[in-house]
Formats: structure tokens, sequence, C-alpha cells
């Protein structure tokens, strides 16, 4: 592929990506060969590679069935749940001070309504998890129905474009659960108090993951990160989220290859963004963390080159000086547009330790998390391959002109 041109590399880098089987999903076989074929690239161009593995859950959802009467009810598995057959009562509770008054212990609650409008962080997620996600798992766990459904429509803020989304996504909860579509929620509610049969074939799987982390004079006592995270959900195959992002980081590695740098630059493609536990991203932190005080800057590629709109650029805790030179650098490239902040990202794990951050995404992102993201429909063929390219190529000149 030497002759090739960025563009045909970035359209070969996210079609092997999203190639991958049977997915992307954190610790799925599939997974592991992306790790190894981005690892690969890097260490082609000349860039000291880690791949150190951690310990994750991977799951095979299985199928659900909810029956009552001799009626059949549309319901998934939740990723990660533990399988279950339940025979019991349906309990139901559309609100927390619901929930704290209704007796479910052994039965089947129904979530719907309020309660469900967004998904739960998991119990033991360590970058935001609010009190009110706290107070509902805390509940559930001391009333201990012996399963739970909830019932869910749209939230493409938070959760991209399924529908239903699963609200409980925790290899920490030990109560089965499933989902289905809040129109559904509202048919079950009129049925509480009736025996239903809730059967899932879910199931938990230990496995392992890696990061990938390719550096360049890694003695210097700066560095730039650029980052990326190369998992997806495990129902797509993670077009713009996120195999663009990796495919920039593989072009802009080559081009910084043989560019003379004064200060370092690592590149990461963490393992676990889209995972519930953010494996990927806690392991970088226990084993690097203590260094973190060497960077200078934080780079984050996250759905990036949807044919829609161009790139947007955002700033986190930039000085000045650093906001000013790279609206210079970035200025000269015409896909490339200033665009409001986000804070659903790897930059993030940064920012929260004091670290300066620019984080670059799809100008039209919430029209991608409103209809693709998370979806089937994530495929090669939403991306402009040229718009990777650029933004390499815009990265390159920020890290070559704009920060040396």
């Amino acid at each position: 592929m030497k002759n090739d041109s960025p563009a045909k590399k970035a359209a070969f880098y996210v079609r092997t990506l999203c190639g991958v089987k049977p997915n992307r999903s954190t610790g799925s076989k599939g997974n592991r060969a992306a790790a190894a074929f981005c690892a690969g690239k890097l260490k082609g161009s000349g860039y000291q590679v880690e791949t150190a593995s951690f310990p994750c859950l991977d799951f095979d959802r299985g199928i659900a069935s909810l029956t009552h009467d001799g009626a059949h009810f549309p319901v998934y598995p939740s990723p990660f749940s533990l399988g279950c057959d339940v025979k019991a009562d349906l309990a139901a509770a559309t609100t927390i001070e619901e929930l704290e008054a209704v007796s479910c212990n052994g039965k089947l609650l129904l979530l719907w309504g309020g309660i469900c409008s967004e998904q739960l962080m998991p119990k033991r997620f360590p970058f935001y998890n609010p009190d009110r996600h706290k107070k509902i798992i805390a509940l559930l766990e001391r009333k201990r129905p012996a399963a739970v459904i909830t019932a869910t429509g749209k939230n493409p803020d938070l959760v991209g474009a399924e529908y239903p989304f699963p609200m409980i996504e925790d290899g920490d909860m030990n109560i089965p659960s499933a989902y289905c579509k809040d129109t559904l929620g509202r048919r079950l509610a009129s049925k509480t108090g009736r025996p239903f049969r809730l059967v899932s074939t879910s199931r938990r799987i230990r496995s392992t993951a890696a990061n990938v982390i390719a550096r360049r004079n890694s003695g210097a006592p700066c560095r730039t990160v650029v980052c990326a995270h190369i998992d997806a959900r495990a129902n797509t195959p993670g077009a713009s989220d996120n195999a663009s992002g990796v495919a920039v980081l593989l072009l802009l590695a080559e081009m910084l290859a043989k560019v003379p740098l004064k200060n370092g630059v690592e590149i990461i493609a963490f393992n676990g963004e889209d995972h519930y536990s953010a494996a990927g991203q806690k392991d970088y932190l226990r084993r690097h963390g203590k260094g973190m005080a060497g960077i200078g800057l934080v780079i984050n590629v996250d759905d990036i080159g949807y044919k829609k709109g161009k790139t947007a650029y955002s700033f986190y805790q930039c000085p000045r000086a650093v906001r000013e030179k790279s609206r210079t650098q970035f200025k000269k490239f015409d896909g490339l547009t200033e665009g409001e902040p986000w804070v659903q990202g790897d930059h993030m794990i940064f920012v929260q330790r004091g670290l300066p951050a620019v984080a670059l995404t799809s100008q039209k992102m919430r029209t991608l998390m409103a209809k693709i993201t998370h979806t089937p429909k994530d495929v090669p063929g939403i991306l402009d391959f040229q718009k990777l390219a650029e933004t390499a190529s815009a990265l390159k000149t920020l890290i070559t002109e704009g920060l040396e």
C-alpha cells in the first residue's frame, strides 16, 4: 500500500476493522484481531508498541422469551446479563418513588416510563456515576426481584440510535435483565399481578483484551497523546464509531514516522470506550497514570469522517496559547471547523486529571447519534475517506508546526 493515497489507505483500514468476525466488542475474537492489525501497522511505521493484555468480560447475548397466557412479547437480553428462567408475577414501577414502594422480591419487575429515560451507569463505573443511577441500582439489589425488564425509548445523546436501548448493561449486576420498547412497556404495565415467564440464554464469557500504545521519542520530557477507541458495539460494524478514528491514528503514525520530533508522541488505540467497564481506560491509568504529568496535550478522535458536514474540533482546559496555535494550524484545512465541546469520549479521562485536550468528531455528530451510531447502519459507506486523510494531515501539521 506504499503508493496508495492516504484516502485509499483510510478506506482499507476502516474496511479491515469493520470486517473482523464476529465484531469488535471488547474481549471478542474480532476485537483481538483488530488490535493485532493495528499493532502490526504501527510497528511497521517504526514505533515502539505495547499491547499488554487485561482481563474483561465478553458476552453471548443469546435470545430471550417473555410469555403470558400463551402470548409472546418481544424482549431482548441485556448485554452482560446472567441468563434466567423465571416464572413469577409481574410488578412494575415508573419512578424511583414507586420502586421504593413496590413489593417485588422474587417477582418479575417491569421498569417503564420516566425511570427508564436513560441508561444506567454500571455500578462500578469510575468516571461518571450520578446519584440517581446509584440509587436505582441499590434499590434493585435490596428489593431482589427475580429478574428485571426495562422498557425504553430513544436517547440519542447518550446511547446513539439504538431503539430500544438496554437500560442495564453491567457485568457486575447479578440480577438477570432484559429490555423492550417503551410501547410494549405500557402494554405490559396493564398486566401487573399476573404470571409471566422470562427465559434468557444470555451468558458472560471471561476474556482478555489489550490497548495498543505506540511511542516515538519516549524519553522526551513532554509528549503529545493522540487517541481513539478501537472497540465497537457488538451489534454494529462500527465504521464511524470508531474504525474511522483508528484509521486516522494509523495514517498519522505513518505521516510522522520519518519526521524529526523534539517532543514525544504517544498514539493510543483504547480498548473499552463502548464496554460497560471501560476496562482499557482503567488499565491505562493503572499502568501509566503516574507518568501523565509529562503529557502536554491530548488529542482524541472519535466518530469522524461522516459524509455530511465538516470535521469539528473543540477544546478542554487548554491554555490560550494552545488554543490559538491549534486554531491557526487547523484553519489551513477547509474541512475543519470549531465545534461544541462533548464529554462522551476518551479525552475526558485526561481532562478529569487536569490535562488539556482537543477532541475531533464529525460536525454532524448529533445526526450520526440519532440515526446511525450503535446500530448495524454504521458501515464504511457512510464515510468520506478523504476527510480521514485531511484530519490526519491536520494533526500532523499541529504536532510538527504548532506544538514543537
